[in-house]
């Protein structure tokens, strides 16, 4: 009985492993991205220069470089003359961005998004979705370090829900060429 259950067990192993390994991870960003200027557009606008804290409001369209946050309300916080977080909030928040080398963009929603630009880690919680052409992670929360192109989901993201991920089936003809 036990070498049944250690046999099933290291199935499951492989089986994972295998699983990992086919996942198309999204590609590296736009190195260009993070030295382009941020450009704001807003209905409404709130900039307290003393605290560094803007807080833009109504269908709200920030851009740097490639990528693109849409939402319902932005909160740029700034210290030492340069933007370092950006939290967005919205129903939902839309984000996109090209990726180094690749034409599908990655596009990303959620209900509040937060963009740390030091690091370059977006953080999305409520419903969150980040895709890649017909490619799929969906969870309460994502985490996606842009320089990396490393995502996070679920638990390994501090989520409590479960992760679903959609993984289309590769085109021979596309890998043999």
């Amino acid at each position: 009985m036990t070498l049944n259950n250690d046999f099933r067990r290291a199935a499951v192993y492989v089986m994972l492993l295998s699983l990992l390994l086919m996942v198309p991870w999204p590609s590296a960003a736009l190195e260009s991205d993070k030295d382009q200027p941020i450009l704001v557009e807003a209905d409404g606008a709130d900039i307290n220069d003393r605290t560094g804290i803007s807080v833009y409001t109504g269908n709200v369209i920030v851009t740097q470089g490639s990528i693109r946050i849409n939402a319902d309300k932005i909160t740029i916080t700034q210290q030492d003359d340069k933007s370092d977080h950006i939290l967005a909030e919205g129903k939902p928040v839309r984000f996109q961005q090209k990726p180094d080398g690749k034409k599908d963009l990655i596009k990303g929603q959620a209900l509040r998004t937060e963009y740390d630009m030091d690091s370059e880690m977006l953080y999305m919680v409520g419903d969150a979705v980040l895709s890649q052409g017909k490619d799929s992670f969906r969870s309460d929360r994502i985490t996606y370090n842009r320089v990396k192109a490393q995502v996070k989901a679920g638990s390994s993201a501090k989520g409590k829900q479960r992760v679903r991920i959609s993984i289309q089936p590769r085109n021979k003809e596309k890998k043999s060429k």
